[in-house]
C-alpha cells in the first residue's frame, strides 16, 4: 500500500475515533474523565502523531533542531501536560491533513513531469545473424539496424532505411499532429510507430540521444533553485530558532512582571504560539509552485532545467535570435520565377535538367519546385563550374543555370531583382532566358511569436545572422523585429551579445534562442539560452538552460507566461501566509487566540497555499 494511502487511512480512523470521543459523551449523557480520557486521547496522540514525534527526535540526532516537526511536537505534547487533550489531538490531526495535501500535490505535480518518463524505451528490436533480437537499447552499437514495429518506441535515434510510416511525437513536442516519415528521414527515440513497419540505422549510442538527454534534464531541473527558493530556505534557517526562543520568552517573563496572571496560562499562549509559527505553508508552496511550474511547461513541449530559469523568463527585457533554423525553416524554396521564355514552367525544366546531378541545397529545392521526373536521354553532357554554376546539354540546347558571376564570365547580359536571396540565372544558346529566386522560408508562427512576445512586453527582439544585410533586413522587417545584424561570424555574435547585454536593466534579462552548433558559445554567454530542440543540435541543447521540443519559436511566449503566473502565485503564497500568520501571533501572544486558531493559521494557510500553487499546473 502506498505511504499517502496509508496515511490517508491513519486521518481516517484518527478523525473518526476523535468525533466519536466528542459526541458519545454529548449523546449518552455522561463525561470522560480521568484515566479513561488520558488514555483513548493518548492513542490517538500515539495513532496520528507518532511519525512527526520520530522525526522531531531522529532530526534532534542529526544536528537539524528547529523545523515544523519540533514546534508540532513541543506544542501538541505540552498541551497534553496541560491537559488540553481534544486540542493536542485535533492540532496533530489537522497538520497530517495538510501534510496530506501536501503530499498529494507534489505527487500530482511529479506525476505531470514523470509523464516525460514514459518515454524510455525498454528494449530494441536488432537485426543480428539475420535474426530480430531483443536487447536493451544501452548495448546497441553505432551502424547497427533495429526494427520498429507499429505501437512501438523508438529506442535510438537514427536515419530511416527502409518502410514508412507515421510517428506519435507527442511525449517530446506536446504536439498531437502525427509526423509522417520515410527511407532516409531521420527519427529521434522516444515517439512511438503508429502505423507501418521502419527499419533505423542507429547513429547515436544510447547515452546520447534525445531521449536519454531528456530524461537526464528532467531528473536534475530540481537541483537550481530560484531566488524566491533560496530566500524562503534561508528565512526558515533563522526564523524557526527565533520563534521558539520567542515563545520559551512568552512562556517565562510575562509571569515574573505580571503576577495577576498564572503560569499555566503563558505556556498555553507559548504553545500556541508555537502552532501558529511553524512555516510550512511557505516551505511547501514556494517549490512546489515553481515544481508546477516547470510540469505545466512540460506538457507545452517546453523542457526548463531548473525553477531559477523558469524565475529569470519573467524578468526577460531582450530577446535575440538566431536566423536560420530558428526563426526560418533552414530549407530553401523557389519563392519566384522571371521568364523570357513561352513560361516559368520552361524555364523551371530547363533548371532542373541542368541542376540534376548537384547536391547543393538550391539545386535540390529547384528539383523539388520542378517536380517532375527527369528523363536522361533528354540530357547531355553536364559540366559542374566551381563557384559560378553548371553548364548542361538539353534537347541539344546549351543551358548554363548559375550566379551572376557564370553570367558575366560567358558575357551574357543578365536581370538583376535586386531582391534578398538568392538568383539563379539561366541562359539558353547564349541568351537570357530569366532567373528563379530562391529563399529561406520564414516559420509559419515566427511572426506571431515576435508578436506575442512585444506584447509580454519584451522591450527588443534582435536578430543575429551570418546572412548578407539584404536577406537579414528582409525577414527582419517580415517579422517586425527591433533590429538584425548580419553578415556576422560565431565571434561576432558574441560581441553584439555583449553589447545587447549592456542595454538591459541591471535586474532585467537576456534571452538567446539558437539552434545550431555554432549557436552554442552565445547561448552559453546569454542570461537565459533557449534551444530550438526538435531539429536543434546536440551542442546547442546541452548549453541552453531551456528546450523548445517543438519547432515552434512561439513556445517562448508561452513559457514566459508560465514563467510569469508561476511567479504570481509564488508571491500570492508568501504575502498570505506571513500576513495571516502575523496577525494571528499577535493574537495568540496577547491570549486573542486559541489552539483552534492557531491550527487555520498553520494547516488552513497551507494547504490553501498548496491549493494555490497546485495552478501553476494549469498552463494553457
Amino acid at each position: 500500500m502506498k505511504k499517502q494511502q496509508k496515511q490517508l487511512i491513519r486521518i481516517g480512523v484518527a478523525g473518526a475515533g476523535f468525533l466519536a470521543l466528542k459526541l458519545i459523551p454529548m449523546i449518552g449523557g455522561f463525561e470522560l474523565a480521568g484515566w479513561w480520557e488520558l488514555g483513548l486521547y493518548l492513542a490517538l496522540y500515539a495513532l496520528i502523531g507518532w511519525d512527526i514525534l520520530w522525526k522531531a527526535v531522529r532530526n534532534i540526532t542529526r544536528g537539524q533542531i528547529f523545523d515544523e516537526n519540533l514546534l508540532m511536537s513541543v506544542a501538541t505534547v505540552g498541551a497534553l501536560c496541560l491537559g488540553d487533550y481534544a486540542e493536542a489531538v485535533a492540532v496533530m490531526l489537522f497538520y497530517q491533513v495538510g501534510e496530506w495535501f501536501q503530499s498529494a500535490a507534489v505527487n500530482k505535480s511529479r506525476r505531470s513531469i514523470a509523464s516525460l518518463m514514459d518515454i524510455r524505451p525498454d528494449y530494441a528490436n536488432v537485426e543480428r545473424d539475420g535474426q530480430l533480437t531483443q536487447v536493451d537499447p544501452e548495448e546497441v552499437s553505432v551502424g547497427e539496424s533495429i526494427v520498429v514495429k507499429p505501437g512501438e518506441r523508438i529506442p535510438l535515434d537514427g536515419r530511416v532505411v527502409s518502410g514508412s510510416s507515421t510517428l506519435d511525437t507527442s511525449a517530446l513536442t506536446g504536439e498531437s499532429m502525427p509526423r509522417e516519415v520515410h527511407d532516409g528521414e531521420e527519427v529521434i527515440s522516444g515517439c512511438i510507430n503508429l502505423t507501418g513497419l521502419i527499419t533505423v540505422q542507429v547513429e547515436k549510442p544510447y547515452g546520447e540521444s534525445t531521449v536519454a538527454k531528456i530524461l537526464d534534464l528532467v531528473e536534475n531541473s530540481s537541483s537550481k533553485k530560484a531566488r524566491a527558493e533560496n530566500f524562503i530556505t534561508k528565512f526558515a534557517r533563522y526564523y524557526t530558532p527565533a520563534v521558539v526562543i520567542a515563545a520559551v520568552l512568552l512562556a517565562v517573563v510575562p509571569p515574573l512582571f505580571l503576577p495577576g496572571f498564572p503560569f499555566g496560562e503563558w505556556v498555553t499562549r507559548a504553545l500556541t504560539f508555537l502552532v501558529i509559527s511553524c512555516p510550512c505553508a511557505l516551505v511547501i508552496s514556494i517549490p512546489l509552485s515553481f515544481f508546477g511550474g516547470i510540469g505545466g511547461a512540460s506538457k507545452q513541449g517546453v523542457l526548463v532545467k531548473g525553477s531559477n530559469y523558469l524565475e529569470a523568463l519573467a524578468d526577460t527585457e531582450i530577446v535575440v535570435f538566431d536566423k536560420t533554423g530558428t526563426l526560418t525553416k533552414g530549407n530553401f524554396a523557389v519563392s519566384r520565377i522571371e521568364s523570357r521564355l513561352s513560361s516559368d514552367q520552361e524555364l523551371l525544366e530547363l533548371a532542373a535538367y541542368a541542376e540534376r546531378y548537384s547536391s547543393h541545397p538550391i539545386s535540390q529545392s529547384i528539383q523539388q519546385a520542378f517536380g517532375g521526373q527527369v528523363d536522361a536521354s533528354r540530357l547531355g553532357g553536364v559540366e559542374e563550374i566551381a563557384g559560378h554554376g553548371v553548364k548542361a546539354v538539353v534537347d541539344k540546347k546549351t543551358v548554363l543555370a548559375g550566379n551572376r558571376k557564370l553570367m558575366e564570365r560567358e558575357g551574357i547580359a543578365y536581370e538583376d531583382p535586386h531582391e534578398a536571396g538568392t538568383v539563379v540565372h539561366v541562359a539558353v544558346d547564349g541568351r537570357y532566358a530569366g532567373f528563379i529566386l530562391i529563399e529561406d522560408q520564414v516559420k509559419e508562427d515566427a511572426a506571431r511569436a515576435i508578436q506575442e512576445l512585444k506584447r509580454a512586453h519584451v522591450k527588443q527582439t534582435v536578430m543575429l545572422t551570418g546572412d548578407n544585410d539584404a536577406t537579414g533586413q528582409k525577414v527582419a522587417k517580415a517579422l517586425g523585429l527591433t533590429r538584425a545584424y548580419t553578415g556576422l561570424l560565431p565571434a561576432g555574435k558574441v560581441e553584439k551579445m555583449e553589447e545587447l547585454l549592456a542595454q538591459k536593466s541591471p535586474r532585467g534579462k537576456l534571452a538567446f534562442v539558437g539552434d545550431g552548433i555554432n549557436d552554442a558559445p552565445v547561448l552559453a554567454r546569454a542570461d537565459i539560452g533557449i534551444a530550438m530542440g526538435g531539429l536543434g543540435s546536440d551542442a546547442a541543447i546541452e548549453a541552453a538552460d531551456v528546450v523548445i521540443m517543438t519547432d515552434e519559436p512561439s513556445k517562448i511566449s508561452d513559457v514566459m507566461r508560465i514563467s510569469r503566473k508561476t511567479l504570481r502565485i509564488v508571491r500570492q503564497n508568501i504575502v498570505f501566509a506571513l500576513a495571516v500568520k502575523a496577525v494571528v501571533l499577535i493574537l495568540g501572544a496577547l491570549g486573542l487566540a486559541n489552539m483552534w486558531a492557531a491550527v487555520f493559521a498553520d494547516v488552513g494557510v497551507s494547504v490553501i497555499a498548496i491549493l494555490n500553487a497546485m495552478r501553476a499546473l494549469r498552463a494553457k
